[in-house]
This record gives structure tokens, C-alpha cells and sequence, in this order.
């Protein structure tokens, strides 16, 4: 019997893959493609996608290691010329960067280094002099044109952004340390020396800031012919990983098809240009095959404090998060002095593209595990505070709704609500209690839309399962009479007669004085009364 291949969960080094026997999801192919039509590019990814490792492929491409690639597309006879070539790889996580000084002399010492590994003098003092020296001293010294290979290239900036006055201005000097660093790939004496140029990195920076010097460096971010070069395709989750996928389903004695259902829910639906391409996250597909259960693991290795800090700095209405519609432009301006938070959820993983009509993108979540992990992160923030365990009760709220328990769905909801500090909610309006409403039940894994368009007019929310719609309307100090009644009035249950499920109306009266949800009452679209209830507080 042949012994499985290993699962490579954080395994970055291309060489440990044939070392280790682990899987690899075969990508040559693209690179091919890449090597074929140019000399540099410029790709950006979420964190944990693959591209620490495609650095490494290329590494071990261009030094000519062709017995680690026996087996791939591009070990075919004739695909690829098999000449080695000098290479400098600069990993970004690797240098020091918590001051542009300290930035500086980093660098330094990391060019000096790669030079003495080669028996090459550089007397230069200043990175980008030491740069150009170390790229003519390798051109020099083997003959051969130099491959230039730049991983995670905006850890200086990124890891400063979000904290404070004084790290932003960290983030603006670094950041004129790399735009000149780089402009030596572009000097008329250096370019000439070059075999090929990749450069990688979470965010995509404006060309003005970093790359204004570089103008032949290619953007494959969003271009369809690479839209699967990271991340793995529905094709190669079911070849890739069916024993594994079988495995799993023995353990956990679920159905291989329900393993494979729950996988593309919970970690597929990415979705990087105008073509329809999709792919899962490969960390989370590979832990949760190794872990055999479905867990947050990508969004468990960072938290985006960054970011939920800026969506509430901008003051952005969260539920419409995941309904964000923005022109191709916003893909292409991303720079420290002029932050826009739908190129940041875009290039960080929190949303994707999931409709593309002429110039308009539409973005949301990308799948269960960053919807749900990232609604969390959400309310816990705008509940900031809270005391107690009642915040935490946001979990059961999908398992109550689905089983039709509405008196423990209300009781929990008026705890957490409660739990929140006096002081964070004095004073808020119907908007703040239908967010953090929206968020509670989201983040406990219920299909919650906001907003909803109807031909009479907008739901509130509507929170839908396999065999149940919750059509839901918000009142502040009135009746959730009132709010049934609008419901009926305008016709809300109208678009939902058709999907053969249970409807149910919920109207919610909040008090803006005691802060909590003092009314609700359940209906039947047909009109049979489910439950009244109300807080005596």
C-alpha cells in the first residue's frame, strides 16, 4: 500500500516538499506562462495564500533544481531550460523595520550578508547603492543574468498602520526607503543584468508611492490568467485531496460529499479578477483536513485590529459591509496617506469580488469562516466592555432560531445587550440596535442579509435557513405591533412565498432609555401568533 503524501500546512520551503513527501498542488503551469511573456512582475494576496512558497518554487526554478520537480507540468521535456541563475531573495520578514533607521541598517546588513555568501565586496553604504552592487557583482561573477525575488515586500508599512501618529510617520519613511530601494531595478545600467523580477506582498501600493520608478513592473494581481496561480481550485480540492477528504469522512462518519459541501462553504469563494475563477484558502483547507473538523484556522493566525479600528474610525454602517459596490479604480489607489477601507478588506482576504457588471465590483465574505470569525471580531468590538459571559452567548442564537425557540432566541439576545457598558450605548438610535442585532446573529453563523429590497420598499433584515425565513422589522420606543403590521402592510413575505419554506414575521421594539429589546412578537405569515413576550425592566 502507498503511504500518503504529508499535508504541508506552513511548510514555505519548496525543497521540503520533495524532502518531507507532501503534497503539492501543481502551479508550474503559470509559472511557465509568466516566465514566457515577461520579466517583472508584481503579485498581492492575502496573508497564508501560497506566496511565500511560490517564492520558493521560483527559487528553486531559476537555480535549476530539476529533481525536485519530477512529476510537474513543467519537468516536461522541452518546457523549461534548465540554467542556473544567480538569485537574491529579499523576505521582508526577515529584516528589522521598526525604525527607518534600524530599517536601513537591516537591509544593510541583509545585502551584506548575501554578498559575502558569494565572495562579493560592497562599498557602497546605503541599501539601494549596496542593491545595484550585489545585483553587477552576481552578473559579473557567473555570467548569468540575476533573478530578483522580493517576498511579503510591505511588512514596513503595513505592520505600523493603525498605530498612532508616531508609527504612521515610521510607515511614510519606510515606505521612501523602499521607493528608492526598488528604482535600482529600473537604473539603465541594472536593468540589462536582469533575468526576471517578482515582487509580493498583502497590499497593493499605488505605483506613485512605491513603484513609481518601476513603470515596466507588471500587476498580475487581478489578471484572469492568474487568478488560480494562488489557492486552490474546486478541481484540485476533489483530485488534490480525495484521500484525504475520504479520511475524513471514515473519522467523522460524514458523507464524503457533505465533507466536500462543508469545505467549499466554509473556506472556498475567492475570487481575485472579472473572471468567475474561484479558490479556497489553502491554509484552511489544509488544517482542517489535518484537523479533520471545520475551524477558523486562517483568520485564527491574525487578527485585523487595523482594520475594524479604521471601519469604525470612518464611521462605516457594518451591516453594508458585505454588500460594498465599488468602480475597478478603488483597486489601484491604495496608499498610507489616503486609506480606503474597501481596497484594504479586499487585499487583507475579509472581502472578495462576488459580481462584476461593466466598472462595478461587487465585494463581500468570501466564505463561512471569515464572515463569521470577522462579524465576531466586529461586535465584540462595538460592544467593547462588555461584562459578564453574555456577549459570548451570541453563539447559540442561529442554533434557537433554527429550532424555532424563540423564548431562549430573546432571552439571549436581552443579555447581551445588557451586558453592554451604559456608556457605549446611551444615547443610540434604531441604527445601532440593528447593527448590533445584525452582528449577533451573523456572527452565530445565521445567513443574515440587511436591507433587504423589496417591491414595497426595504426589510430590515431577513435572517434565512433551509427550511425557514425570519422576516424581521425594527421599532425604538413604539410597538413591535407596529412593526408586524408594517411588515404585512408592505407586502414583505411576498418575494419568499415561492421557496416552500416556513415564514415567520419578527417584529422588535427597542428602548432607547433602557437599552435593550422591551418587546417582540412572532408571527406566521399566514397569521397564527408564535409568541408575544417583553422585558419588565
Amino acid at each position: 500500500m502507498t503511504k500518503m503524501k504529508r499535508l504541508p500546512v506552513g511548510v514555505q520551503a519548496f525543497e521540503t516538499f520533495a524532502s518531507r513527501n507532501c503534497v503539492y498542488v501543481d502551479k508550474t503551469e503559470h509559472i511557465l506562462r509568466m516566465t514566457d511573456e515577461g520579466m517583472f512582475y508584481f503579485l498581492s494576496r492575502p496573508r497564508r495564500f501560497g506566496k511565500s512558497l511560490l517564492v520558493s518554487v521560483l527559487k528553486c526554478l531559476f537555480q535549476a533544481k530539476r529533481e525536485l520537480f519530477d512529476g510537474l507540468r513543467i519537468a516536461e521535456p522541452g518546457r523549461w531550460e534548465w540554467e542556473e541563475h544567480p538569485v537574491i531573495i529579499i523576505d521582508f520578514n526577515g529584516i528589522t523595520y521598526d525604525t527607518p533607521e534600524n530599517f536601513r541598517l537591516s537591509l544593510t546588513e541583509r545585502l551584506t550578508r548575501m554578498a559575502q555568501e558569494h565572495g562579493i565586496t560592497l562599498e557602497n553604504s546605503l541599501p539601494k547603492g549596496k542593491f545595484g552592487e550585489l545585483i553587477s557583482g552576481l552578473r559579473r561573477k557567473t555570467g548569468m543574468p540575476v533573478v530578483i525575488l522580493v517576498d511579503e515586500y510591505d511588512k514596513p508599512i503595513i505592520d505600523h498602520l493603525g498605530k498612532g501618529k508616531a508609527a504612521m510617520e515610521t510607515a511614510r519613511a519606510n515606505r521612501d526607503i523602499l521607493k528608492s530601494f526598488f528604482g535600482v531595478l529600473k537604473d539603465t545600467d541594472i536593468s540589462p543584468m536582469l533575468r526576471f523580477v517578482f515582487i509580493t506582498g498583502v497590499s497593493k501600493f499605488s505605483r506613485v508611492s512605491i513603484f513609481s520608478e518601476l513603470n515596466n513592473l507588471r500587476d498580475i494581481t487581478m489578471n484572469p490568467d492568474y487568478a488560480d496561480m494562488l489557492g486552490y481550485t474546486e478541481e484540485e480540492v476533489g483530485t488534490c485531496f480525495a484521500p484525504y477528504i475520504d479520511g475524513f469522512s471514515r473519522k467523522t462518519h460524514m458523507p464524503g460529499t457533505e465533507v466536500r459541501k462543508k469545505l467549499e462553504h466554509h473556506y472556498d469563494g475567492y475570487r481575485f479578477s472579472r473572471k468567475n475563477i474561484k479558490v479556497y484558502n489553502p491554509f484552511s483547507v489544509l488544517s482542517s483536513l489535518i484537523e479533520t473538523d471545520f475551524g477558523n484556522y486562517w483568520f485564527e493566525t491574525g487578527t485585523p485590529t487595523f482594520l475594524v479600528n479604521l471601519l469604525r474610525e470612518r464611521d462605516w454602517h457594518l451591516p453594508e459591509i458585505e454588500n460594498t459596490e465599488v468602480t475597478e479604480s478603488v483597486f489601484s489607489t491604495y496608499d498610507i496617506d489616503d486609506l480606503r477601507p474597501e481596497a484594504l478588506l479586499f487585499q487583507t482576504g475579509y472581502l472578495t469580488i462576488k459580481n462584476v457588471r461593466g466598472r462595478i465590483h461587487s465585494l463581500g465574505y468570501p466564505n463561512h469562516e471569515v464572515r463569521t470569525a470577522f462579524l465576531e471580531i466586529l461586535l465584540t468590538s462595538l460592544a467593547e466592555g462588555a461584562t459578564g459571559t453574555g456577549i459570548s452567548r451570541f453563539v447559540l442564537l442561529s442554533k434557537y432560531l433554527m429550532e424555532e425557540d424563540f423564548k431562549a432566541f430573546f432571552e439571549t439576545v436581552t443579555a447581551i445587550f445588557a451586558a453592554v457598558p451604559y456608556s457605549l450605548n446611551s444615547g443610540r438610535d434604531e441604527a445601532y440596535f440593528h447593527t448590533m442585532f445584525y452582528l449577533m446573529v451573523s456572527a452565530s453563523g445565521t445567513d443574515a442579509e440587511n436591507e433587504v429590497l423589496s417591491c414595497r420598499g426595504r426589510i430590515d433584515l431577513v435572517m434565512e435557513f433551509p427550511d425557514s425565513v425570519h422576516i424581521t422589522e425594527f421599532k425604538c420606543n413604539r410597538s413591535a405591533k407596529a412593526a408586524i403590521s408594517q411588515i404585512r402592510k408592505k407586502g414583505y413575505a411576498e418575494k419568499y412565498k415561492q421557496g416552500g419554506k416556513k415564514i415567520f414575521l419578527l417584529g422588535i421594539n427597542f428602548s432607547t432609555e433602557k437599552r435593550i429589546p422591551m418587546e417582540w412578537k412572532v408571527e406566521t405569515e399566514g397569521g397564527e401568533a408564535v409568541m408575544t413576550g417583553q422585558n419588565e425592566v
